[in-house]
């Protein structure tokens, strides 16, 4: 990520898909840095004390709340192009998408300042989960092409990406705030 997305970045501050390309990004290292927190081998420990145990779980929250933070102003930045992907009998599609956009950043500061982490967590798997559900199901049903399979395929990592999140704060109250 660091290597290929950034220095895109760097390249075009001013542009937003390469923030929500490295946002997708480092949603599913998040998802996949919890799992490797929870499940490293006693040795991976010694050498990697601070991607293991709850300062690796931090570490990878944190990252998910940058990520989502991507997504939400990626929504602001193209609110029409995210609009046309609400589905045609939901009314108000602007407004959809700046709703969920604003829901994005909102759960992504929640969980870098650690207000409500595990409903921000919750909601933002739920709401990942219901864009895959209501996008990209349908047109995989009706006959994707190469792109809108990827589409399906990326959204489905990020969606089990944020579960993973959401599962590590379930021994957090839902309304905590101060900790993540």
């Amino acid at each position: 990520m660091l290597l290929f997305k950034v220095p895109v970045i760097v390249h075009a501050p001013t542009v937003a898909v390469p923030y929500e390309s490295c946002g997708e990004t480092a949603a599913i290292t998040a998802g996949a840095w919890m799992l490797y927190a929870w499940f490293a081998a006693p040795g991976d420990r010694r050498w990697l004390g601070f991607a293991v145990g709850d300062k690796g779980v931090r570490i990878a929250g944190g990252l998910y709340g940058l990520a989502l933070i991507a997504f939400g102003s990626s929504h602001f930045a193209y609110a029409g192009e995210t609009a046309a992907l609400v589905p045609g009998w939901l009314p108000w599609h602007l407004v959809w998408a700046y709703f969920f956009g604003l829901a994005y950043v909102a759960a992504g500061a929640a969980m870098l300042v650690g207000l409500y982490a595990r409903l921000a967590a919750t909601l933002s798997a739920f709401q990942m989960g219901l864009f895959t559900l209501l996008v990209w199901v349908p047109v995989v049903v009706a006959g994707a092409n190469a792109f809108q399979w990827s589409e399906f395929v990326v959204s489905s990592a990020l969606t089990a990406s944020a579960w993973v999140v959401a599962d590590a704060c379930r021994d957090l109250p839902w309304f905590a705030a101060g900790k993540r």
